[in-house]
């Protein structure tokens, strides 16, 4: 895994403190699934830089149902995709010292360029499936300095399943429950609660209820879930009974929605995971 001067420049993080620093933006969540940056900024990385930067990394999985479930018609590894990835990198540029690439990256396992990137990201892996040679990229990898945050998995079905993959790349490390007092939830913005957001299409069934933001009956509590190497450092962190990445994706569509979840949760829990990952 290449250390890149990246990891000096995030030793100094600087977030806006101000009342009403972030700012909603309203473009809309359900643009097309393409490259299509949409109302995104886009900003110029310094080409003398260009490898220095962080790159929001996207993993390309294979999934049980082939990649159809609910009401996505898609391959699960692109929910979200590319609207999530690209405003957390528009957030992470704007709100911290991080220097962040304005282009986003899907990867695959086996993908070469995986060690370049020391930050990798999979949404909904409670469908997901490992091939043997995956399970052993994924372990290499995160064993040699990368960390992976996933993210979007609801109830206990989905938690048993992707527990038997991620045994499979570490048949001898188990996932640690997280409190609200481990340094992650208040790295960079003190969050005084593990942060559980809803999808938003729950959120517009629930809201004002007492389920709002949990979207199974046996997802109400949120965990954080984390897998330390031998020398104690956070590799993976399973972000589970949550949806992160909508945040993200939908803060466009809804005051409401934006100012309760995105503002307060999302975003923030993100940053902290993402600027915590890089400095330890």
């Amino acid at each position: 895994m290449k250390k890149p001067i990246l990891f000096l420049l995030l030793l100094a993080v600087a977030l806006a403190a101000e009342s009403g620093v972030w700012a909603q933006r309203g473009f809309p969540g359900e643009r097309a699934r393409t490259d299509s940056r949409g109302d995104v900024p886009k900003w110029i990385v310094d080409p003398k830089f260009a490898k220095d930067v962080f790159t929001f990394v996207r993993v390309r999985y294979s999934s049980t149902d082939g990649g159809r479930g609910g009401y996505y018609r898609g391959e699960r590894w692109a929910i979200d995709f590319p609207d999530a990835d690209l405003n957390l990198a528009f957030r992470l540029q704007q709100m911290t010292s991080l220097k962040v690439h304005p282009d986003i990256k899907p990867i695959a396992l086996l993908d070469e360029e995986l060690a370049d990137f020391p930050f990798i990201y999979i949404v909904e892996p409670g469908g997901l499936v490992f091939s043997d040679p995956e399970a052993a990229a994924l372990r290499s990898y995160l064993l040699n300095g990368g960390f992976l945050m996933a993210d979007d998995f609801w109830g206990e079905r989905d938690w048993q399943h992707f527990y038997r993959e991620i045994k499979r790349v570490f048949p001898d490390r188990e996932p640690v429950e997280l409190f609200e007092d481990h340094p992650i939830f208040s790295f960079v913005f003190p969050l005084k609660e593990k942060p559980q957001v809803p999808g938003i299409h729950h959120f517009y069934r629930a809201y004002g209820t007492a389920y709002e933001s949990y979207e199974r009956p046996d997802a109400a509590e949120v965990h954080y879930r984390a897998i330390f190497d031998d020398r104690g450092r956070m590799i993976a962190l399973l972000c589970h009974n949550t949806d992160l990445g909508d945040g993200w994706e939908r803060e466009g569509e809804n005051v409401e929605y934006f100012r309760k979840y995105a503002e307060t949760k999302a975003y923030p829990m993100a940053i902290n995971i993402i600027l915590y990952a890089m400095t330890h």
